[in-house]
C-alpha cells in the first residue's frame, strides 16, 4: 500500500476542497428580501412616494442583520420627472388601463383635455405634407399617432413635433407592442409636449382621445446608496458586489412597478452574499454597494465613482448583479477591458461545475451599474439572466412577486463564491 507524504496529503485536501460545492445559500432569506422589496410598501422603489429611500432604509437593516462590519450611506441628488397623481386616458369615450393599455415617456408633461387624433400615413410618408396637414383647422391641436419604430427612423421630424415651436400638435401617441414598457432613464427633464405609448389595437380607427394626467418634477431629490463591508484577512485590496435597489415607482395613484426581477433579484443576492461572507471571512475585504438611481440613468453608481468610498484602484474584481430572477439556462454577461481575465476564470468554473449551459459574452454597454466602473478600467463583470419566462415582464407592472422566478439565484451565488475562492 502506497502512503501519502505530508505534501501529498495537503495537495489531496486542496483538490478535494476545490471539487466540493460552494457553501449553501439561504434561499428562504433570498425570497423574503425579493418579496419585501417588491411589495406595495415600497411602491415600486421610485421617488415621488419615497419608495426608493424607504427601501434603502430596509436594506440598511438587512445588512446589519447579516452581521457585516460596516453599514453607511452615500447621499446624492437627482432631478426626476414622476407621475404619482391623476392617470386617466380614454379613446372615443372608452377608458384605458394605465400600465397595460398606455404608458408615458418619462420626460412627458401632464396633459388634461379632449383632443382629435391625426394618424401618420407611413406608407406614403412625406414630412412636408405631415406638417402642412397639422396646420389645417381640423387638425390643429391634435395628437399625432404613429408606430414607434417608424418615428425612430424619422427622428428629426418627430423631435420637431415634440417642440412647442415645431408644430401646432398638442402631443404624440406612439404605438408599441405588448406588453408596454415604462422607463425613467431620460426623466431628468420635461419636454414641451406629452408622449404617450399605447398598443396599436386600442387606438386604431379612433377619432378622439381624452387625458387627465398629472406629472410632478422633483428638483434635487435626495437619494442615497447603501454601502456595507465585510472585513477580510487583508485590507490592501477588495472585492465589490453591486446591485441597484431602485426601480420605476408609480404610474398614477393605483399602478406601481414592483420590480421583483429588476432588481429586487440582484439586491437580494448581494444581501445573502453579505450574510454568507460575514460568517465565512474572505481573504480580502468585500464591499456590497446597493445603488439607488440606476433606472434614472445610473445616477447612484456615477455618484459613487465620482467620490469612491472604496478606492477604484484597490478593487480586485467587481460583480454587478442585475435581473437574475429568471430561468434561462444560459446567462448573459459583459466585462470591462480589465475584466477579461476574470471572465476566462468564470468560463473555466462553469465548464467544471455546469452552473449554466453557457455564459454569453456581450458588448459593454451603459445598461447597468457596472458601466461607470468599466469605463474607468475597474476589473468587473455584469450578470443578467435574460429571455426566460420573467424577462417578458421587464419594466411592466407584472414584474411582481406573483411572477417571480428564482432559478438563477443558486448558480449565480455558487459561481461568484467559487470565483472569489480561486481568483
Amino acid at each position: 500500500m502506497k502512503t501519502l507524504t505530508k505534501t501529498g496529503i495537503i495537495t489531496a485536501v486542496l483538490l478535494l476542497a476545490a471539487t466540493l460545492p460552494s457553501p449553501a445559500q439561504d434561499i428562504d432569506h433570498y425570497k423574503e428580501v425579493v418579496r419585501s422589496l417588491s411589495s406595495s410598501k415600497y411602491q415600486g422603489r421610485g421617488y415621488a412616494r419615497h419608495g426608493a429611500n424607504k427601501a434603502g432604509r430596509y436594506l440598511e437593516k438587512e445588512f446589519r442583520k447579516a452581521g457585516v462590519d460596516v453599514v453607511q450611506r452615500q447621499p446624492f441628488t437627482l432631478d426626476i420627472n414622476t407621475f404619482p397623481g391623476k392617470m386617466k386616458m380614454a379613446v372615443d369615450g372608452r377608458s384605458l388601463t394605465a400600465g397595460r393599455d398606455f404608458t408615458l415617456r418619462e420626460f412627458s408633461p401632464g396633459v388634461h383635455g379632449y383632443y382629435p387624433l391625426y394618424f401618420v400615413d407611413t406608407l406614403h410618408y412625406d414630412s412636408s405634407r405631415l406638417f402642412a396637414d397639422l396646420e389645417r383647422p381640423e387638425n390643429q391641436g391634435a395628437f399625432v399617432v404613429c408606430d414607434f419604430w417608424f418615428t425612430y427612423k424619422h427622428k428629426e421630424d418627430f423631435q420637431r413635433l415634440q417642440s412647442k415651436d415645431g408644430s401646432s400638435n398638442a402631443g404624440l401617441i406612439y404605438t408599441w407592442q405588448t406588453p408596454l414598457k415604462f422607463y425613467k432613464a431620460y426623466g431628468e427633464r420635461v419636454i414641451d409636449k406629452p408622449v404617450i405609448w399605447t398598443m396599436a389595437e386600442v387606438i386604431e380607427g379612433a377619432r378622439y382621445a381624452s387625458f387627465d394626467i398629472d406629472n410632478r418634477f422633483l428638483k434635487d431629490y435626495e437619494c442615497f446608496n447603501v454601502i456595507a463591508k465585510v472585513e477580510g484577512q487583508r485590507h490592501d485590496s477588495s472585492y465589490v458586489f453591486t446591485a441597484h435597489y431602485d426601480h420605476l415607482g408609480n404610474l398614477g395613484k393605483k399602478v406601481f412597478y414592483a420590480g421583483a426581477n429588476d432588481n429586487a433579484s440582484g439586491t437580494a443576492a448581494i444581501v445573502t452574499l453579505a450574510a454568507h461572507y460575514a460568517k465565512h471571512r474572505p481573504p480580502y475585504d468585500i464591499w456590497f454597494l446597493a445603488f439607488s438611481g440606476e433606472d434614472a440613468n445610473l445616477r447612484g453608481s456615477t455618484a459613487f465613482v465620482n467620490a469612491p468610498i472604496v478606492p477604484l484602484t484597490q478593487i480586485r474584481y467587481l460583480f454587478n448583479i442585475d435581473m437574475i430572477g429568471d430561468n434561462n439556462p444560459a446567462i448573459y454577461c459583459e466585462t470591462s477591458d480589465t475584466g477579461e481575465r476574470g471572465y476566462q476564470l468564470f468560463e473555466t468554473i462553469n465548464a467544471e461545475q455546469h452552473y449554466f449551459t453557457a455564459i454569453k459574452h456581450g458588448k459593454l454597454a451603459a445598461n447597468s451599474d457596472h458601466y461607470p466602473f468599466a469605463v474607468r478600467h475597474v476589473p468587473c463583470i455584469f450578470f443578467e439572466n435574460e429571455e426566460g419566462d420573467a424577462f417578458q415582464w421587464y419594466h411592466t407592472p407584472q414584474d411582481d412577486w406573483q411572477h417571480a422566478v428564482f432559478d438563477s439565484y443558486e448558480p449565480v451565488f455558487r459561481m461568484v463564491t467559487d470565483f472569489i475562492g480561486r481568483y
